[in-house]
């Protein structure tokens, strides 16, 4: 792609982002305002032992291994599953992971690696909650004597919080600190979380959506095993965010429109392959999934060519959608107004 024509894109990625990222913020900040009358920004159930107030009630740092990898190990696995041509990569297998975990085991953990998932428990506490999150009361109940560390300690929980459960922090108000987490889907989609914890599994669904799109928009079960099992997640085993992975995907989430599980066309035995379902075309966008894991890799979405070119001509096409239907909404309104005028009407 020329220099030029790949700057132009950049910038106009920019312009959108910033854009969706004001009107995000906008609707925060009225869901802020409603939480801070019913609720105190404090949460002193939380003092006790914030590194246990994760939903399952374990200490965040202190998951089974393999169950479920740090955030870092997740990302480096996940890393490898598309090129920065937009095709499909290489996958290794699942020593990637352990190196990743392994390589902190023999050395002392730093203020961000230790403080970090603590914060990502406490922020997931407030979310549940719906309590507003403070810069304040994060530094009194999670940071403490670390606050030197404090934008580091936040900056590594916020992609964690993104990776692991879809949920974008933003800063509503700088001038009070004032913090809320967004769902990356739409509104409906807060109600997608696992029964038994109550967490978002946004994140996951977002991984599985963008693993599908890489893959020209039909991706096999067996990649999409290969996929989630580098992040610790696993076929007919439990998972701390997800429950049963397999009814998740091939049942829950098949119901209520987010993917679609189809046979392979004429394969014998039977193999199966994922689509976007409705609801996910619906609530999300290749744009906003192509996003997410650019952020993964820690890049952006103009580095992945093919899938970026196919995103921006997706988001034309809805943005033409959007046109054409207010145009018909305003032609209806037209002709009812032009009938309710003239049934009022006496003729002479």
């Amino acid at each position: 792609m020329p220099r030029g024509q790949k700057s132009k894109l950049r910038a106009r990625e920019k312009r959108r982002q910033a854009r969706e990222e004001h009107e995000g913020v906008e609707g925060a900040e009225a869901s802020v305002a409603e939480e801070e009358k019913s609720v105190s920004s404090s949460s002193p159930d939380f003092n006790e032992n914030p590194q246990r107030s994760c939903a399952s009630g374990k200490p965040c740092d202190q998951q089974k291994p393999g169950k479920a990898p740090s955030s870092t190990a997740a990302t480096a696995a996940a890393s490898s599953t598309i090129s920065h041509e937009g095709t499909t990569s290489h996958v290794d297998e699942k020593p990637n992971v352990s190196q990743a975990e392994g390589s902190t085991e023999n050395r002392e953990r730093s203020p961000v690696e230790n403080k970090a998932p603590m914060l990502v428990c406490y922020l997931l506490y407030k979310y549940q909650n719906k309590q507003p999150i403070t810069k304040a009361d994060m530094l009194r109940n999670v940071i403490q004597t670390d606050m030197n560390h404090f934008p580091e300690i936040l900056k590594r929980a916020s992609k964690d919080l993104e990776l692991l459960f879809g949920l974008d922090l933003k800063e509503v108000n700088p001038n009070r600190n004032l913090y809320v987490l967004i769902n990356k889907l739409k509104l409906s989609c807060n109600a997608r979380v696992n029964d038994n914890t109550g967490l978002p599994n946004t994140g996951l669904l977002m991984t599985v959506l963008a693993v599908i799109f890489s893959k020209g928009n039909c991706a096999t079960e067996k990649y999409v095993w290969k996929v989630l099992n580098m992040m610790g997640v696993y076929d007919g085993e439990e998972h701390f965010i997800c429950g049963e992975p397999r009814k998740l995907l091939t049942v829950d989430w098949v119901k209520e429109k987010y993917l679609e599980y189809r046979q392979v066309p004429n394969s014998d035995p039977p193999r199966y392959q994922f689509l976007w379902g409705p609801r996910a075309y619906d609530e999300t966008s290749k744009m906003k999934v192509l996003e997410f894991w650019a952020k993964i890799h820690q890049t952006v979405p103009s580095d992945f060519p093919p899938l970026y070119a196919e995103a921006l001509r997706d988001e034309e096409e809805r943005a033409q959608a959007r046109v054409a239907t207010r145009a018909r909404t305003a032609a209806i309104a037209s002709i009812r107004s032009r009938a309710i005028s003239s049934s009022f009407s006496c003729p002479k």
